[in-house]
């Protein structure tokens, strides 16, 4: 009894111990806040220091992870690390309004073929340089005024730097970093460690495959905007603003008048040509692709169903098509030495029998009857002299209640015959109709001469006897009549 009392008392005086204690700290606390006094307060233990240090190294690192938006940030900060990798922040797209002019709804960027890719080892933010610090952009790219060649290098020198980044970049085999943040080599050189010495990634624009002169366009107070878009609103400059050339014929296709001056819309304007290996004309096909005209341009698009539209757009303007294609390269598809399987629709053999009888003209510019049609049809079955079983499912005529029989009607082989007989001799030869048609009693005994036959009859034999000789001998008595 006298335990378990001493016990509660000691449970009681303990609970108040603690209670002052805490009480103590509280005040202290802000009296120690205030004044500033380390003698004021015991020192904190090892543990105490550590939890706070990982403390602070959680909030430091949540702050950095998540920046405020709205405030505006030091160039030589940490935060500044995560600008100038893409044109905008966190590599959002870049507004339409922002692109080069002729960048429409349907823009798929710059031509390869003309603007090669590029490989951009530099971190730069144009946004800050241009709006917070107030440069030009002469300032960094001084020899854009003068140019008068494409091949030019108009991305700014390592020297162009040092004024502001306290770098030194006059021998590049030593390049001096400067003593600030904002000059040491890995601030704008991706990829850069510590220890590469003047190691650093390539950067490469490749020289673009078109003829430009900038300091023509410069002379005429033509912007940097006009061609390149809003740069000054993005952060890291890429192909996207390089130029298109629905923008460029915003100047190009005016009138021929003074006020386009030499802006002329001629091909040859911009783009190379290819020497005489391709008579003069535009070099199309370059390493990095090949060069077509866009939808917008005469329709002339190279889109899988140009084979069936070339036709009008050659038909509206033939010397368009003149800039790229020589004549034999149309005489190669259009006199039957090439044959584009593209040409008809993947349904065509069920419809070719149609477009055969319509317009055998057609057919045989590319086609010849007597080998690529007889060929496929006697295969099939679909001919006089096909094999036996398989003419009734692959029948080529009428029935024969239409293509043969009396009374005659439309669709009978002999109107058929008159209409278009090249046909007829696709697949027969002449002896074939005479199995009915013999003059001398062959077969049915169906006579091919009409009652007024004898008076046209010296034409035919002049211009082809070869029908008559299959009937009559070349020396009989009834040539004498038409001879």
């Amino acid at each position: 009894m006298i335990r378990s009392g001493f016990a509660r008392f000691s449970g009681v005086w303990l609970a108040l111990a603690l209670f002052f204690a805490t009480a103590t700290a509280l005040l202290q606390g802000p009296a120690f806040a205030q004044t500033g006094k380390a003698s004021d307060a015991a020192p904190p233990s090892d543990a105490s220091m550590e939890a706070s240090a990982d403390d602070a190294g959680a909030e430091a690192g949540a702050s950095a992870e998540v920046p405020d938006a709205t405030a505006p940030l030091s160039y030589a900060s940490a935060a500044a690390y995560a600008a100038g990798m893409s044109p905008m922040p966190g590599n959002a797209d870049v507004p339409k309004k922002w692109l080069p002019p002729g960048s429409d709804v349907d823009d798929r960027g710059p031509s390869k073929a003309i603007f090669p890719p590029q490989k951009l080892t530099i971190r730069f933010n144009h946004k800050f340089h241009v709006g917070d610090q107030k440069l030009a952009c002469k300032t960094c790219h001084p020899n854009a005024l003068t140019s008068q060649s494409s091949s030019d290098r108009l991305t700014p020198k390592g020297t162009t730097c040092d004024s502001c980044h306290g770098t030194d970049h006059a021998n590049p085999n030593k390049v001096e970093p400067g003593d600030e943040e904002n000059g040491k080599c890995n601030f704008c050189h991706v990829g850069y460690r510590e220890g590469d010495g003047n190691r650093v990634a390539r950067f490469d624009i490749p020289r673009p495959n078109m003829v430009f002169d900038h300091k023509k366009h410069a002379d005429r107070n033509i912007g940097c905007q006009q061609c390149h878009g809003e740069v000054q609103e993005l952060e890291l400059a890429t192909r996207d603003q390089l130029p298109r050339m629905r923008g460029c014929f915003n100047c190009h296709q005016h009138p021929d008048s003074a006020s386009r001056g030499e802006a002329k819309s001629a091909c040859e304007t911009c783009h190379l040509k290819g020497g005489s290996a391709i008579g003069g004309r535009i070099k199309t096909v370059y390493p990095s692709g090949v060069m077509q005209p866009p939808r917008w341009m005469h329709n002339a698009e190279h889109t899988p169903d140009f084979i069936q539209r070339h036709r009008q757009v050659a038909a509206d303007d033939s010397q368009f098509c003149g800039n790229c294609h020589k004549e034999d390269f149309c005489v190669a598809c259009h006199d039957g030495r090439v044959r584009p399987r593209s040409v008809h629709p993947n349904d065509y053999l069920n419809m070719h029998p149609i477009e055969a009888r319509l317009a055998t003209q057609r057919c045989t510019s590319c086609h010849r009857e007597q080998s690529f049609c007889l060929t496929c049809h006697m295969r099939l079955g679909v001919s006089m002299s096909g094999p036996p079983g398989v003419r009734d499912s692959g029948r080529f005529h009428p029935p024969k209640a239409v293509w043969s029989d009396a009374p005659r009607q439309l669709g009978h082989h002999a109107y058929e015959a008159m209409r278009n007989l090249n046909t007829c001799v696709s697949c027969h030869i002449e002896r074939d109709c005479v199995v009915c048609h013999g003059g001398q009693g062959i077969g049915a005994g169906f006579n091919p001469h009409s009652g007024n036959f004898i008076g046209g009859c010296g034409t035919q034999l002049r211009r082809n006897p070869r029908p008559c000789y299959v009937c009559h001998e070349p020396g009989a008595s009834v040539f004498q009549r038409c001879r």
